[in-house]
């Protein structure tokens, strides 16, 4: 079973950027697509953006410009980096498989916190 784990997140200032990583255990070419999602305090968990295998993206129009996605297949890794940070991206980020399968599990996630 993949298993994802978050890490990388932090304290930055609005306008600052940051990048978090997701690992997957496990092979990551099995998995179609990887997508990550953020769930902001007293708000449902939303959709951020998703890379395909052969590295194809796209983002909610919320950071579209300022998001961007990368992936090491060697490292089975996946990379959101964040531009132009802005209070309401603060959020605990989580990434998993593109779209939600039925019964997913999810990790820690990681905390993005943006203030001044």
């Amino acid at each position: 079973q993949v298993q994802f784990v978050e890490s990388g997140g932090g304290l930055v200032q609005p306008g600052g950027s940051l990048t978090v990583s997701c690992t997957v255990s496990g092979n990551i070419n099995s998995i179609v697509a990887v997508g990550w999602y953020r769930q902001a305090p007293g708000k449902q968990r939303e959709w951020v953006g998703v890379i395909s295998r052969g590295g194809s993206t796209n983002f909610v129009d919320a950071v579209k410009g300022r998001f961007t996605l990368s992936r090491d297949n060697f490292k089975d890794a996946v990379y959101l980096q964040m531009n132009s940070l802005k209070p309401e991206d603060t959020a605990v980020y989580y990434c998993n498989e593109y779209p939600i399968p039925d019964a997913p599990t999810w990790g820690q996630g990681t905390q993005v916190t943006v203030i001044s």
